[in-house]
């Protein structure tokens, strides 16, 4: 199986910093798209930011100038770089990755999901 783990959630105050990470694992050839999504509390999980394996970024309105995606494609890492945090962008953070595991498989899977909280 594939497992998605990320790390660098958490607390910070508004107008901070922080970055995540995201380390695939497991038995995958390849990666395509790789990046990140969101959910606050009572609203549906939105896009954040997406990277393809040759580096081709998008982001949400939301973020732009703000958050900056990258990947390290030797260690099947995807990373985001989140600078002048706002209260808004509290939410569970999930990386999503879509993985070559058979010569015929492509999959999506998604990491369990990291909490970070910006306060006011």
């Amino acid at each position: 199986q594939v497992q998605l783990v990320e790390s660098g959630g958490g607390l910070v105050q508004a107008g901070g910093s922080l970055r995540l990470s995201c380390a695939a694992s497991g038995t995958i050839f390849s990666l395509n798209s790789m990046g990140w999504y969101r959910q606050a509390p009572g609203k549906q999980r939105e896009l954040v930011a997406t990277i393809t394996r040759d580096g081709t970024r998008n982001s949400a309105d939301s973020v732009k100038g703000r958050f900056t995606i990258s990947r390290d494609n030797a260690e099947n890492t995807v990373y985001l770089q989140m600078n002048s945090l706002k209260p808004e962008d509290t939410g569970v953070y999930y990386c999503n990755a879509q993985a070559v595991i058979d010569i015929i498989a492509v999959r999506v899977y998604w990491g369990q999901g990291t909490q970070v909280t910006v306060s006011s």
